[in-house]
């Protein structure tokens, strides 16, 4: 893929920070800012994911012609997110931005722990390790980045069954971005996506029931229909639950949309990515 040309990389030069960015919507994130000139720290959390990220951000950097390096760090811990912060300095250095000190424009939390049962099912346990990713990790990160967020002026609307951890987990990460949009009105914009179901691996592998549960809501999705152009996965998936799910790059344009500059009059906001399934007024 080409390099975009210089009107249309709105982020050129700009440190920005992806979690969960090693696969899935994280990772269609990571494609997309790099593309209008962002410089991207690749974050994710396990051994498991080294060459993946590594790949991902060497294809980026010949791309683009930006730095885009990966970081393997645990967001619930204080070393992690530490990491984060040395390896961003490390990678751009303050004399390299234009504000002349070391500086994170874009902080996308991408990075989320799945969780699919009845409630029931539910343990202490889960909900422990969801909420430590889904709601303690953004706090964390969000925490230790705030001295360097620029001074210049960055599920859970559909109840779902089988989501209470997950879909709560999400209704308080909406919370708070209206919280942090007054915090941190001096140095950031601060908005969420709800991008409703997404084909990814992580969401292919959920219970079939989870899947089914979902699916009720499909007839009344507008853009769920299948069309000719959609992908052999897209078009068997639809086929067996009664419509289409969205693609990584279409929530990835979204993330681009409101990290874009003409985008700077907006904070506090959730924007819906899901075709349609949740209207948001």
């Amino acid at each position: 893929m080409a390099a975009m040309s210089n009107s249309a990389r709105v982020h050129e030069g700009k440190p920005a920070v992806i979690t969960g960015a090693s696969r899935s919507i994280g990772a269609a994130i990571a494609r997309n800012l790099p593309a209008k000139g962002s410089q991207v720290a690749i974050v994710y959390l396990t051994e498991w994911s080294d060459k993946q990220a590594a790949e991902l951000a060497a294809e980026l950097s010949v791309a683009h012609g930006v730095h885009v390096f990966p970081v393997r760090a645990n967001l619930t811990t204080a070393d992690g997110v530490q990491a984060i912060v040395e390896a961003r300095k490390k990678n751009v250095p303050a004399s390299s931005h234009k504000s002349g000190r070391f500086q994170i424009d874009i902080l996308v939390h991408g990075a989320g722990l799945f969780h699919a049962m009845p409630l029931e099912a539910c343990t202490l346990e889960d909900f422990q390790r969801v909420y430590a990713i889904d709601v303690w990790g953004p706090i964390n990160l969000t925490q230790a980045v705030k001295p360097y967020l620029p001074t210049d002026r960055v599920g859970s609307k559909v109840g779902l069954q089988y989501l209470t951890l997950y879909g709560g987990s999400k209704g308080a990460l909406e919370a708070m971005t209206r919280t942090w949009a007054r915090e941190l009105t001096e140095t950031a914009t601060v908005n969420c996506i709800n991008p409703g179901s997404t084909l990814t691996d992580m969401f292919l592998n959920v219970p079939a029931a989870a899947k089914g549960a979902n699916a009720q809501f499909n007839p009344l999705v507008p853009l769920c229909p299948v069309g000719e152009w959609d992908t052999k996965e897209q078009r068997k998936f639809g086929e067996m639950y009664g419509g289409r799910v969205a693609y990584p790059e279409e929530i990835a344009g979204v993330v681009g949309m409101i990290c874009s500059p003409e985008s700077g009059w907006m904070t506090g906001c959730l924007v819906s990515a899901n075709g349609g399934q949740w209207m948001s007024g």
